[in-house]
């Protein structure tokens, strides 16, 4: 029986303006966010830049009750896949771990103003069939943008911890992950062999989609014009199902 979720939502704007996409956040339900440089200009300019940011992501999300699936750090954007605890966790998250990065990066090269684009963009991910989908559209970010013929030569994702069992302090695991063998070489040999079948043209454009409009991945976002909120009626906790 499916769990029905008291959701955080926010008022659309004057009827005039452009209002912002809403976020919609359910606990204990996965969540794709994505963090793009300002004006696209780079966030990591030296190999000491992403092992500080990976640091801080490590101790921002265990003090917001994230658990971190999968992650990839490209020079200007930053991709996660994460379970919050709470529905205050994931923007708790980004705000500390985006001010905490930006005064870092401003002291190492001697810059200063803004470094990230305004607030992050996310989706929820309601299904899990497009669970490991997202797994798959994060870690071979960096192969569908030319920089490696596999990702697993990328040093800069979490490819090779889900894949190859290198050790992180970073990554827990989703259930949908240990469910895909009795024992760690299992569950990596399964998960390599998602990323020998490439995900389908369709399967890119509503990843995209839903992670740009902050429309959720496996049930539809329902508009309530009385309210003037989107509300989503049900949702199955990501662990719960099949």
């Amino acid at each position: 029986m499916a769990k029905r979720y008291r959701l955080l939502t926010l008022p659309i704007r004057h009827q005039h303006a452009m209002p912002r996409p809403i976020r919609t956040i359910i606990p204990d339900v996965p969540l794709h966010i994505i963090q793009r440089g300002n004006n696209r200009v780079p966030c990591f300019a030296h190999t000491s830049d992403y092992l500080v940011y990976l640091d801080i992501l490590r101790e921002c999300a265990h003090d917001s009750d994230c658990a971190i699936h999968a992650y990839v750090l490209m020079t200007n954007h930053v991709h996660l896949l994460l379970t919050p605890g709470d529905g205050e966790g994931p923007s708790n998250l980004m705000q500390r771990l985006g001010q905490r990065y930006v005064q870092y990066f401003n002291r190492r090269h001697r810059r200063t103003g803004t470094l990230w684009e305004g607030r992050f963009r996310s989706c929820l991910i309601l299904d899990t069939r497009y669970l490991m989908a997202c797994h798959r559209y994060i870690e071979l970010n960096p192969v569908r943008a030319g920089m490696t013929n596999c990702p697993a030569d990328y040093n800069w994702s979490s490819y090779r911890t889900n894949a190859l069992g290198t050790d992180s302090l970073l990554l827990k695991p989703h259930t949908l992950y240990t469910n895909l063998g009795s024992d760690q070489s299992t569950r990596q040999a399964a998960y390599r062999s998602f990323f020998g079948i490439d995900l389908s043209q369709d399967m890119l454009e509503e990843i995209r989609y839903a992670s740009n409009s902050s429309r959720p991945l496996g049930v539809a976002a329902a508009e309530n014009t009385e309210s003037d909120k989107v509300q989503l009626a049900t949702a199955l906790p990501a662990d719960r199902k099949n």
